[in-house]
């Protein structure tokens, strides 16, 4: 366990694989140089690998002050116990107040093994981060400025929010595109620390013998369309027309929890806090609601058009467009409506 260090940096686990960032990687720079600036702290990220040192810059691009870079070729492939040795060492010898990871396969692999050795608390899967102070009842101690780590709780019927006072580093998994990325600036100036780490025998007992990765079906992150259908769709028939109009619009389709819990389709399509969060040009969400959940992972989409036969569903408080109609019978004369104006412009 390391002592709670007021003027330790805001770390940001970076992770790469092949010699690419991961998208949350940077997403989470920006949040950690917005507590590291209110904290009046340095903003760190922690880059291994084998090559991987242009990366660097990209890092100090999107807001680190420092990078602390380890180049060893027994870190080109993701191991869980030589990057656990790798972060654990440096968070002895720099002692950071909050370390942030992204809610991936490997974020989550990695930062509950770096909690363990630390005797450090772990947040799993925040949709949010920020700062407050915390008062202890029994000791009437004020613990000022620290990491509140929100995530959702009980299926996503609540909202908790968690804290971690006496054990540091703060430390959190947050998930995918709950964070915006920020525009990186190139012109920024930071320090590339080259660090050394003692590995042993124990940490390279794993041996990569193959790799096999499999490609994502569904990338509705990066969709600039999105059409979204809910339990409202009635029957796995029915979400078949979600399919047809994203097809004419060129969109990814997406889901709600109820569509997938109700076997519509499969779960790598939903959105919401318990999916993903999406921030497309334009979301149609077809017979969704709109629970608390699922437009927390979709309200900041440029444009939403809502279809939905209740007129009070809350879905519609956060569409631009609202249509009040059975979405089954709307969304075929929708899908008409298009393909007659694309043949108009032909």
């Amino acid at each position: 366990m390391i002592e709670p260090n007021r003027n330790g940096e805001v770390w940001v686990f970076a992770e790469q694989e092949d010699e690419s960032l991961n998208d949350v990687s940077l997403e989470l720079c920006g949040k950690a140089r917005e507590l590291a600036d209110r904290l009046g702290v340095k903003m760190g990220a922690v880059l291994a690998g084998w090559n991987v040192r242009e990366l660097a810059y990209r890092l100090i691009a999107h807001g680190a002050d420092r990078v602390y870079h380890v180049h060893d070729t027994r870190l080109e492939h993701y191991r869980t116990n030589p990057y656990a040795r790798v972060m654990c060492q440096l968070i002895e010898k720099h002692k950071p107040q909050i370390v942030l990871y992204g809610a991936t396969p490997l974020g989550r692999d990695l930062a509950p093994r770096i909690a363990s050795q630390m005797r450090a608390g772990l947040t799993a899967d925040c949709t949010d981060l920020d700062l407050g102070d915390y008062e202890d009842k029994k000791t009437s101690t004020v613990h000022k400025d620290l990491l509140l780590q929100i995530r959702p709780a009980f299926g996503g019927n609540i909202i908790a929010t968690i804290i971690n006072y006496d054990r540091w580093p703060q430390m959190a998994t947050v998930r995918e595109g709950v964070m915006r990325m920020q525009e990186g600036d190139p012109r920024r100036g930071g320090e590339i620390v080259d660090e050394r780490i003692a590995f042993e025998d124990f940490d390279l007992a794993v041996k990569v013998i193959e790799r096999h990765r499999e490609k994502r079906k569904v990338n509705l992150k990066s969709a600039r369309i999105i059409v979204a259908g809910g339990g409202g769709m009635g029957s796995k028939d029915n979400f078949k027309l979600i399919y047809d109009l994203a097809g004419v619009l060129g969109g990814a389709v997406g889901a709600s929890r109820a569509a997938v819990d109700g076997g519509f389709v499969g779960k790598e399509h939903q959105v919401g806090q318990t999916g993903t969060t999406v921030r497309p040009a334009l979301y149609i969400a077809c017979g969704i609601s709109g629970a608390v959940q699922h437009r927390a992972g979709m309200e900041e989409s440029a444009k939403i058009i809502a279809i939905n036969w209740d007129k009070n569903a809350p879905i519609f408080g956060v569409a631009h467009y609202g249509i009040v109609g059975d979405a089954a019978k709307v969304i075929p004369m929708l899908i008409e409506t298009i393909r007659s104006r694309g043949n108009e412009t032909k």
